[in-house]
């Protein structure tokens, strides 16, 4: 077992969380662990092994695992060992995520550290906490990228749109969001395509537009300001912009309500 499939539409049900500390038996002492119904979330301060469904899985400082219910999972420690854990209910329905059993959660490893410790505080007296905490974890550990040196393209263009969302009011070129994803224009041409079927441009035009939809529908703020929120301040291109990509104008848009 490599990948598990996961579902996070809803927040999980955290039945423990904590600091387990294994190991203290000695060098190469080695624990068995199954849990029948619950999900188990390690993020790993030690050496050892993990073997899963019968795939042994390096362990190290920073290391995180994700264990379906009822699978068997033997743990080989190198003496003291000490990890962060939550053992939890997932939703049986949503949108199915793969994650793999390991992975190395890098420059997230102190972020999860935090998130699990926030929620080792909460579990006792606000537990509704200890879930969410345990949820935002989850998805930090759903979105890891494992190291590829062919340059991925899902990195790349996570990157290049995470860094349109932060720009959508303000002007932005093609080779400045390349430059955000750390490749080539050229290069994140062709993995956004590639992966989208759209082009960088009609990415963004898309989520300006997006965005205004929203505001015109959702909000009182004068067409302009909205304009100007979704870095189309000229009102003659907005309007036509509104016309090409949302079906009529700002002011038809806005009246349909």
């Amino acid at each position: 077992m490599e990948q598990v499939t996961i579902r996070l539409d809803e927040p999980p049900r955290v039945a423990s969380v904590g600091v387990g500390v294994h190991g203290t038996l000695g060098p190469r002492s080695h624990d068995v662990f199954r849990l029948p119904d619950l999900w188990q979330l390690h993020l790993y301060g030690w050496s050892g092994e993990l073997t899963v469904g019968g795939t042994t899985h390096p362990v190290r400082p920073g290391h995180v695992s994700l264990i379906p219910p009822g699978t068997e999972a033997h743990f080989w420690y190198r003496g003291r060992s000490e990890h962060l854990y939550a053992h939890l209910r997932l939703p049986a329905t949503g949108e199915p995520r793969t994650v793999p059993v390991m992975q190395d959660a890098g420059r997230a490893a102190p972020l999860l550290s935090g998130l699990l410790r926030q929620a080792v505080m909460a579990a006792p007296g606000t537990p509704a906490r200890a879930d969410a905490e345990v949820w935002t974890a989850l998805w930090r550990v759903a979105e890891l990228t494992p190291a590829d040196p062919s340059g991925g393209s899902h990195t790349a263009v996570a990157a290049a749109m995470a860094h349109i969302e932060a720009h959508l009011a303000v002007p932005v070129t093609v080779p400045e969001i390349a430059r955000a994803a750390r490749v080539s224009h050229n290069h994140l041409t062709r993995l956004f395509r590639a992966e989208t079927g759209d082009t960088v441009v009609a990415y963004l035009r898309h989520r300006r537009l997006e965005r205004a939809r929203h505001l015109l529908r959702a909000s009182t703020l004068p067409i302009p300001a909205i304009a100007a929120a979704v870095g189309i301040p000229d009102l003659q291109a907005f309007n036509k912009a509104c016309r090409r990509e949302l079906g009529g104008s700002p002011r038809a848009i806005r009246a349909a309500l």
